[in-house]
């Protein structure tokens, strides 16, 4: 079998458990069931397999390998989630936290890099593992970006408050793509054999990230006219399809960040083009296609997660690293995050559980395991133990990566009630009352006169 069969039976399965868990539970995020589920099948055909019950871990450890989740996510899905996820976005409310979630995805993600790096150096070292600091930091880059797969996949259904609501997703949204920037930035570094200069380094930076900007403004301009220009409906809908396909590759091949290219041209689609461009008929459908397109394939990603599990080397080593990792990630969020959140402080004032909120709904997701694997095997090794970097570095993501979605996200909702309850906007998630919807008309149709 190839592995458009196998991408077909774990769709299946993905979609299988989704529906059984929503006639367990309502309130059970399927996402995480199916994390929950894949992760458990893999431990039984790990644990089968040492017992010698029966020996079909080989098989389904090929089969990951064959998809290859790496390329599958980086190269594939991952332009699709982006996009639909920009999609929803709303302008204005993302113009009034421009300056929380510009300093929150660049200062906080960067500055969370080197302190997980730096934390992660020292408790290796505690443990007799000598992992070069390089390493560390690359690691600290890849978990540091909140997954806006994960955060949109989760937080979105529980209806936080609209400003805390895009503090969270909007920052995911574009630190994502800085996170990216510079995992590859410091990847170079580590692993491009020449010797790094701060120009150099920067030069790059500013190649994926800018390039990224500008390249995604003009997908998104050129796509705006092609749906201008035409009545159809069905075209202007396939029309949006180029800009994830296509357009997400051809950022890749330029060497820009194709991941900020799909989120700012996703924003320009969702907002400008939705008002200018789209027929009415095209309006009411382009939102439920694309939260077809992302319910879909958000299902099979965390399937996929749950079962990367079969792709991990754990050493003794490893595996109290990995305990290390967990609370230094989130204490790594925390302090990132509390800085700037107490000089905009000064300036606003914000709901007190919002800190709170941000860093236990920082969750990680598929992308840093995409990026964890795509760390070259048996390269880099840890002095007289002779273990890979990759392998430590992948057994630390993927504890982050499970306990951020299984503990996390099963916990945040209760924060995000509290959040409620203390929010003095309630009106604009709870029921709303006639005046509060005759003055959400009014501001509704305000914003689409412009």
């Amino acid at each position: 079998m190839g592995i458009y069969t196998y991408i077909c039976f774990l769709s299946a399965l993905s979609i299988l458990i989704g529906f059984i868990t929503s006639k367990i539970s309502d309130r059970i995020q399927s996402t995480i069931a199916i994390s929950a589920a894949a992760m458990v099948g893999s431990l039984v055909l790990l644990v089968s397999g040492k017992l010698g019950w029966f020996s079909i871990e080989n098989i389904a450890t090929g089969v990951m390998q064959q998809i290859d989740f790496k390329s599958f996510l980086l190269n594939g899905i991952l332009g699709f989630l982006l996009f639909a996820g920009a999609l929803g976005i709303k302008l204005p409310i993302l113009k009034d936290q421009k300056w929380e979630i510009t300093i929150f995805a660049l200062f906080s993600t960067l500055a969370s890099t080197f302190i997980i790096g730096g934390f992660i150096y020292f408790a290796a070292l505690l443990i007799g593992l000598p992992i070069s600091f390089i390493y560390c930091v690359l690691f600290g880059a890849l978990i540091s970006p909140t997954d806006p797969i994960a955060v949109l996949a989760i937080i979105k259904n529980l209806r936080a408050p609209k400003r805390l609501s895009m503090q969270v997703e909007g920052e995911s949204l574009f630190n994502d793509g800085v996170g990216l920037v510079i995992f590859v930035t410091i990847f170079t570094v580590a692993f491009g054999g020449a010797e790094p200069t701060v120009a150099g380094i920067f030069e790059l930076f500013m190649h994926e990230a800018i390039g990224g900007i500008i390249f995604g403004f003009i997908l998104g301009l050129v796509a705006h006219w092609l749906i201008s220009a035409t009545d159809d409906g069905s075209m202007e809908i396939l029309l949006t399809l180029t800009i994830p396909t296509a357009g997400f590759i051809l950022a890749n091949a330029m060497g820009v960040s194709g991941a900020l290219a799909m989120v700012v041209a996703g924003i320009m689609i969702g907002n400008w083009t939705r008002n200018k461009g789209f027929s009415e008929q095209s309006q009411r459908y382009l939102d439920h296609f694309w939260e077809m397109i992302d319910h879909f394939l958000n299902s099979l990603l965390f399937l996929l997660i749950g079962l990367a599990l079969l792709l991990i080397n754990i050493s003794w080593q490893s595996f109290l690293l990995m305990l290390l990792a967990i609370p230094i990630c989130l204490a790594a969020r925390y302090l990132s995050l509390w800085v700037p959140y107490v000089a905009l402080s000064r300036f606003r004032t914000y709901n007190p559980y919002t800190l709170k909120i941000m860093t236990w709904g920082g969750l990680r997701g598929g992308l840093a395991l995409a990026m964890a694997l795509s760390i070259p095997a048996q390269t880099a090794m840890i002095g007289e133990t002779q273990l890979d970097v990759r392998d430590v570095i992948l057994v630390m993501t993927y504890a982050v990566v499970m306990f951020s979605i299984l503990v996390q996200g099963l916990t945040i909702e209760k924060m995000i009630q509290q959040a409620k309850k203390v929010d003095p906007n309630k009106e604009d998630y709870l029921r709303p009352t006639a005046e509060t919807k005759a003055r959400k008309n009014d501001d509704l149709n305000a914003y689409l006169s412009k």
